[in-house]
């Protein structure tokens, strides 16, 4: 009689993983349970385009249904994101502020792209300017203080901003100078990441840039001993301004 071997650690750890397989997982949504431990309703699928687009808002926390609701939530989630986040009354102002931040961080050397929104702040700042729109050397974007772009939209539900490759300036822009400032208008703040994508779909339709990020906060990372460090994997500072 041949005895078997008994397993290793690795066969095992597949048995268990095949055994857990087994049990079918219920689908997002459906657990009969809300976010935060509240019990909700089944949230209306509604489509957008033959897509349903809605489902999550059940499970999600919530971004707001007015403006002023979606400026305080994005206020309060920048404030635990360490985003700073500044809503002027003017582009002005913005200006104003911009340029104070440039004085008192020593920014030599400015990266950005054309749009109107960082047209008027770059020529308002007077500083050195490295566009990538049309291409350029790493080494230059590298040197740069601050990257200055717009975005698609900013979500009041998670304090994020959406930029993509081709409305922002490229895919490095806002993640290789050490502060991403972002300009934005108050119509562009919307409640929860269904509207978001709605409003990208509606921006790019079929068309779609190679890249769209959700940027959500400074960089961190808590992977050595659980301890926040900012700025591990890109920028070190986020300041929104919006008006």
């Amino acid at each position: 009689m041949v005895e078997e071997s008994p397993m290793n650690s690795q066969e095992r750890i597949l048995a268990r993983i095949r055994e857990a397989l087994k049990v079918p997982a219920p689908k997002p949504g459906s657990h009969g349970h809300g976010g935060h431990g509240r019990d909700v309703a089944p949230a209306p699928v509604f489509a957008f385009q033959g897509r349903p687009v809605q489902v999550a808002r059940s499970w999600l926390p919530p971004g707001g249904s007015t403006p002023q609701e979606h400026l305080t939530r994005f206020a309060a989630a920048s404030a635990e994101l360490k985003t700073d986040f500044r809503c002027v009354e003017s582009e002005a102002e913005a200006h104003t502020q911009l340029r104070h931040i440039a004085d008192s961080e020593g920014w030599a050397r400015v990266a950005s792209h054309h749009s109107p929104l960082t047209d008027a702040a770059t020529a308002a700042l007077a500083r050195p300017t490295l566009f990538t729109d049309g291409g350029y050397v790493p080494d230059d974007l590298e040197v740069c203080d601050v990257g200055i772009t717009t975005c698609d939209v900013l979500v009041a539900q998670t304090g994020s901003l959406v930029v993509n490759s081709r409305t922002s300036g490229g895919r490095a822009l806002s993640v290789l100078p050490p502060h991403h400032v972002v300009l934005a208008r108050k119509d562009q703040l919307l409640g929860d990441l269904t509207d978001a994508f709605q409003r990208i779909e509606q921006l790019h339709g079929t068309h779609w840039p190679s890249m769209i990020s959700l940027v959500t906060g400074p960089s961190r990372t808590g992977d050595i001993e659980r301890i926040l460090v900012l700025g591990a994997h890109g920028p070190k500072k986020l300041t929104v301004f919006i008006w």
